[in-house]
């Protein structure tokens, strides 16, 4: 049966190619697909990687598609996952219709005959877990197209659908995988992208997997989790943590340790139990899977779960399940469990910033001894301001010292690393934000800063766009984040620590401006270890 379907998809294939070459039909494992050409690009928009995870697939590993007769249109993007949206999101969505039938992919390609098959980009976006999707006009791929990439998005699911434990679930699959849905969801797409891309142009040989924020942190799953060996070649962590005491995962289904969050499978009882659902039987199972997709997301999302929402105590996020994730990535990392891949991280300059504190002297508790110079550093004009201090405090805390710590203890292991700061400001930002927030780098790594700032894009910004995407497709294309004429951007040494520093004068190789403040930060880190410095 197997040999049928090839030859099938070969016959598809070479019918295709007879039709134009690089036109906008394309024959993959599930059938034939007629995108979209515009701009030099050809897209493919809206295709199913996975059966519809709704009714008996709900908390489910993603199932094969079954295959499609005739030609399917792939001209307009598939639902969102399922969520609350959230206001003042920096992605917005470009679709209107959120569903739990959402594991849909995009691929845009250029549109000229290539001699050789053009590396891979696989993006992941952000949302905390629980809101965005590959639809928002920030991530359009047209602009890695055009300079030879062939560029992927998917969506995944996002809060109870994507992240959710019960004892009924493990009696109905107890040999797994189980919980971490929403990472089954990528390996899947991934998966899909090994088999398929061939098709489009692409090299399976030659993936670049990189995404933002949650997609940051996705990527340090996929790079530590052992199903997703082999499925990409280098990676891209963008705002991405890496630390446990930022990130901290909550176990499945074992007995948690004091201080550490409550298991899944707890967290799921209780969720359960606030819709009247009692018991672990498969009745109890039964009556889960039939909720509604609205009582499910329950009015949760990344602004009411770091509010404190009652809700947000019944979702346990991504879990330890001992499949998909064996273990955090922070503690792979430092048993050298990772694939050895390279890899570009960083942050901004004032990322991810929730002050955690109603004092300065709040604030800066943290640094215990160290807590004179940590208002040196933090507070240099002794304006006492709680917000500033906060923000930079809580910035450095959670992304910008993780990724330096990534940085050095990667390259100890021979891993070639190539560590940024994003410290680039729109204009029209500038009266507003004291530095590059979260997510506010995406608009020039993709070249959409037109369809982020409108008429208030300058010339400025669109050279930092221009300037900021060639890094990114120098690295999917060699390995090296290098482009002709440009600035050399050397592998991190731990002997001279430089970055590549992306500004308001241009890119700049040099030395941490904020080492004195990451100096701090990791010396919190290393107390709450018991560690000596």
């Amino acid at each position: 049966m197997r040999q049928i379907v090839l030859q099938v998809f070969l016959l598809w294939a070479i019918a295709d190619a007879m039709a134009g070459g690089q036109s906008a039909r394309v024959s993959i494992d599930a059938g034939r697909l007629e995108g979209a050409a515009q701009n030099g690009v050809v897209s493919f928009k809206g295709i199913p990687f996975a059966e519809s995870p709704t009714g008996k697939l709900r908390w489910r590993p993603p199932q094969p598609v079954k295959v499609w007769k005739g030609i399917r249109k792939a001209d307009a993007y598939g639902h969102d996952c399922m969520q609350l949206p959230a206001p003042g999101e920096a992605a917005p969505a470009g679709t209107t219709a959120r569903d739990e039938d959402c594991l849909y992919l995009n691929v845009w390609r250029p549109g000229h005959e290539a001699k050789r098959r053009l590396p891979v980009m696989v993006w992941i976006y952000g949302g905390g877990f629980l809101n965005g999707g590959a639809s928002p006009a920030v991530y359009d791929g047209s602009a890695f197209a055009q300079r030879g990439v062939v560029f992927v998005s998917f969506n995944y699911r996002l809060g109870r659908f994507g992240f959710f434990a019960h004892p009924a679930l493990t009696a109905e699959d107890p040999h797994g995988p189980l919980g971490n849905y929403g990472f089954m969801d990528q390996i899947a797409a991934l998966q899909w992208v090994r088999r398929n891309i061939a098709a489009f142009g692409g090299d399976p040989e030659n993936v670049t997997l990189f995404g933002e924020s949650a997609g940051g942190s996705s990527v340090h799953t996929m790079m530590t989790s052992p199903m997703a060996r082999g499925l990409f070649a280098k990676a891209i962590v963008e705002s991405g943590g890496g630390r446990d005491a930022a990130q901290p995962r909550a176990l499945l289904a074992r007995d948690a340790k004091p201080g550490a969050p409550p298991p899944g499978e707890t967290v799921g009882l209780e969720f359960a139990q606030s819709k009247g659902i009692a018991g672990t039987d498969a009745k109890a199972l039964e009556a889960l899977r039939s909720l509604s997709p609205e009582a499910l997301v329950d009015n949760l999302n990344i602004i009411t779960r770091r509010t404190g929402h009652s809700t947000a105590s019944t979702y346990p996020g991504p879990m330890i399940d001992g499949k998909v994730v064996k273990e955090t990535a922070q503690a792979a990392y430092e048993a050298g469990r990772q694939m050895k891949l390279p890899m570009m991280i960083g942050a901004n300059d004032n990322d991810l910033a929730y002050p955690q504190g109603n004092t300065v002297d709040e604030l800066l508790a943290p640094f215990g001894a160290r807590l004179q110079e940590a208002r040196r550093e933090y507070d240099p004009e002794g304006k006492n301001n709680i917000h500033d201090v906060g923000v930079r405090v809580a910035s450095d805390r959670a992304e910008v010292e993780p990724a330096r710590f990534l940085a050095r203890l990667l390259t100890g292991q021979g891993q070639r690393i190539y560590l940024y700061r994003f410290s680039y400001v729109a204009q029209v930002m500038r009266k507003e934000w004291p530095g590059a927030t979260h997510a506010s780098e995406v608009p020039f790594v993709f070249d959409t800063v037109a369809a982020r700032y409108g008429e208030s894009l300058t010339p400025e910004d669109r050279k930092m766009a221009d300037a900021t995407i060639a890094r990114w497709v120098g690295f999917a294309k060699t390995g090296k984040p290098d482009v002709e004429g440009g600035a050399l951007w050397p592998a991190f040494d731990p002997h001279h620590e430089l970055m590549m520093n992306f500004t308001a004068h241009g890119l700049a190789m040099e030395t941490d401006p904020l080492k004195a403040r990451l100096d701090l930060t990791e010396g919190t880190y290393s107390d709450a270890r018991g560690e000596r410095r």
